[in-house]
């Protein structure tokens, strides 16, 4: 336990820089990590002389996340940490040895599960007994809620009936319960067996506490991309965007400087992927009578099917096309700032757009019963976050039955050549921006303001390791 002290001690010290103006401070937040009523998380490990972190993440964007809060644990924890679980190709690097391949629960929808339920359900038997078999002191979920709150509760479950004293669990993405009627109303069944959410969106944080879910606004991952890429740069982190070298992209790909570059995003599981990019390349067919030198950068995801099945395709493509490979953050922003307009599928990469200041045209569609399903059920008006953020169609959407390769035509000119349009999306990117970052009061909860290492990773990493057990 002492060993514990003094290392957290030395963190925060060097976190905290710690003068005689906020000493008072500082033992304040000592004492609030350092319960001699509770055992935090690292007091737990203390006993082993290592944490045991078991991880889960089924999507592209949840490797991205896990693999970055896998660093952040590795550089906030004073003792050694093993993992096991399941991730990417990002987290694998971190040292993950993934059970199985990610992919195989990166199922997306109601109808489109059912081919795919009797390996789901084999895959969560197996998840859930490779963790029982670890004894982790934590078991996080990254998003992938229905394979997610079905592993902690089952693994919960286990637990009790054998009369043990289980790992801390915590879920990285709240569930979207703003997005569907009666959402709110779920999150109480939650608490049973998930100990705390860590939220990415501003006002979650609030309304699960509500709700009796313990909860911690972190801060969107998506800004860790403008971290990595703004590296020394001393700016606000309201006025951050990404801003890349356009000129030395074109030239190393051999673009034109009177072609029109379109970035497409078609997304990153092989289910929405086959269905958008046919869609897609039927909208390049139309535009390319109106651009002479029409070029396409195809972004592609992290995920061996999707890689598999765009290289089969590309061929085929109406006009000339560079490929991006996923997981490469740079690249996809140097691509994005050579770029006039990008068409995406729904997710994360209308944030991307935003912080790029690149404007864009959201697509979405899925089976016609999952589709009838989100129109029953669901109590927001647009799908792209920030529309959703500002509650405003700043972002053009294409969705469902007029998700057409003509809509999408007539949405990308008007994309290209409409000014006015233009500019409201980069101004409003600031705004949307500014909403993803926690509030300087928030951060002074965690870590001193000018403390040069924060991220959201970071936050969640120390809510983690000082997280208290009743």
């Amino acid at each position: 336990m002492m060993r514990v002290r003094e290392g957290l001690e030395m963190l925060f010290r060097t976190m905290w820089k710690p003068n005689s103006g906020n000493d008072v401070r500082f033992s304040s937040l000592m004492r609030r990590y350092i319960s001699a009523s509770g055992r935090s998380v690292l007091d737990m490990a203390a006993k082993d002389g290592e944490l045991r972190v078991f991880i889960v993440s089924g999507e592209v964007s949840g490797d991205s996340i896990g693999s970055r809060l896998m660093v952040s644990l590795k550089k906030l924890c004073p003792l050694p940490i093993r993992f096991s679980g399941v991730g990417g190709s990002m987290m694998s690097r971190q040292g993950l040895i993934s059970l199985f391949p990610m992919e195989d629960i990166a199922v997306m929808g109601i109808w489109e599960l059912l081919p795919h339920l009797n390996k789901f359900r084999l895959r969560l038997k197996e998840t859930m007994e490779a963790a029982f078999l670890f004894q982790p002191h934590v078991v996080v979920t990254v998003d992938s809620k229905g394979f997610s709150f079905r592993l902690l509760k089952q693994l919960r479950a286990n637990y009790s009936q054998q009369g043990l004293d289980g790992p801390v669990h915590f879920h990285y993405v709240a569930p979207s319960f703003w997005a569907w009627k009666g959402g709110e109303a779920r999150l109480k069944g939650l608490a049973e067996f998930v100990d705390q959410v860590l939220c990415i969106l501003p006002n979650e944080e609030e309304v699960c506490k509500s709700n009796g879910l313990a909860a911690t606004f972190v801060g969107h991952p998506i800004l860790e991309d403008l971290l990595e890429l703004n590296l020394g740069k001393d700016t606000s982190p309201y006025e951050w965007k990404v801003e890349r070298n356009f000129e030395d992209f074109r030239s190393k790909n051999g673009i034109p400087a009177e072609a029109t570059v379109i970035s497409l995003l078609p997304g990153s599981r092989l289910q929405e992927v086959t269905q958008m990019l046919s869609i897609f390349s039927n909208t390049m067919e139309l535009l390319k009578d109106f651009f002479p030198e029409l070029m396409s950068v195809i972004h592609v995801a992290p995920n061996q099917h999707v890689e598999n099945y765009i290289t089969g395709i590309v061929h085929k493509w109406p006009v000339p096309a560079i490929l991006i490979p996923g997981g490469l953050p740079h690249l996809k922003y140097d691509a994005f700032s050579a770029s006039r307009v990008a068409l995406c599928t729904s997710g994360t990469v209308a944030l991307e757009m935003q912080l790029a200041r690149l404007p864009c045209v959201v697509a979405y569609r899925a089976h016609l019963l999952t589709e009838w399903f989100i129109r029953y059920k669901a109590k927001i008006s647009y799908i792209s976050l920030p529309n959703i953020l500002l509650d405003s169609a700043i972002i053009p959407e294409a969705l469902f039955q007029a998700c057409t390769p003509s809509k999408l035509a007539s949405l990308l000119m008007e994309s290209i050549h409409n000014e006015s349009l233009r500019e409201e999306q980069i101004v409003a990117a600031e705004k949307v921006i500014r909403l993803l970052y926690p509030t300087e009061r928030h951060i002074k909860s965690f870590l001193q303001p000018d403390y040069t290492d924060f991220t959201p990773s970071i936050i969640a990493a120390s809510t983690i390791l000082y997280y208290v057990k009743r």
